[in-house]
């Protein structure tokens, strides 16, 4: 069993483990019980009806939270000539082609988030073992090889992100910090919620939405009622 500090033990007295919470009251509960002194990312763990193990039960997909991720994202463009260009204009922070290749290559990673065109692919597949293992990889699932570099560009600094269910059926994906008001971690919350419930695999049977904790970093796992959540994505 993990050992934790006393501000730990203190705010998770806040929090009753066998309660489900309406969003409101979650998010109100996850700002209280931050516990360290910088703006901590706050996450949400999904647990799904799925078995990973099987091609057809895989849930991955992307989403646009309505307010951000809190977070400063660096883009990686793999593209040439015209593509090259509108990444530049778009905001990217690095472009190139085969140079770009070469500098990972050559141990620069300093981005979050690697797209490219589908014609530099063949290049880019050469640095598979550097940023597959990174979660770098650009990959047509995740949206992240396309020639609409303008839109792309500004979906994932705007907010976008990526979700995976792992070998356990759960997906673990941040959704804002702790410092936004609650009104908006609730909002992003529902929007994530809801793209993961719009991904179900057709195979899937029985309860597909399992449970959901949210956290802040190092905070106590607060139970969050789903249903609630899908409800105020649908008035949205």
């Amino acid at each position: 069993m993990a050992n934790h500090g006393k501000k730990y033990e203190e705010v998770a007295k806040l929090v009753d483990r066998s309660q489900l919470y309406e969003p409101a009251v979650a998010a109100d509960l996850l700002k209280q019980t931050s516990v360290v002194s910088f703006d901590p990312s706050v996450e949400a763990h999904l647990r799904l009806g799925v078995d990973p193990r099987h091609a057809d039960q895989m849930v991955r997909g992307t989403v646009v939270l309505p307010h951000g991720t809190g977070k400063v994202v660096r883009v990686a463009v793999f593209a040439q000539g015209e593509k090259a260009q509108e990444a530049l204009h778009a905001g990217a922070d690095e472009v190139g082609a085969d140079d770009l290749v070469k500098k990972i290559d050559a141990g620069w990673l300093e981005f979050d988030v690697a797209l490219a065109t589908p014609d530099l692919m063949g290049q880019v597949g050469r640095l598979g073992k550097i940023l597959g293992r990174r979660g770098l990889m650009p990959n047509p699932k995740a949206g992240t090889i396309t020639f609409d570099l303008e839109r792309a560009i500004k979906e994932v600094k705007g907010g976008r992100i990526e979700f995976k269910v792992d070998k356990g059926g759960i997906i673990h994906v941040p959704f804002g910090k702790a410092s936004f008001e609650a009104p908006a971690l609730v909002d992003n919350l529902a929007t994530l919620v809801d793209a993961v419930n719009r991904a179900r695999p057709t195979g899937v049977k029985g309860q597909y939405l399992k449970s959901l904790s949210i956290s802040s970093t190092m905070g106590p796992g607060i139970r969050v009622d789903v249903p609630a959540l899908l409800a105020i994505a649908a008035a949205a």
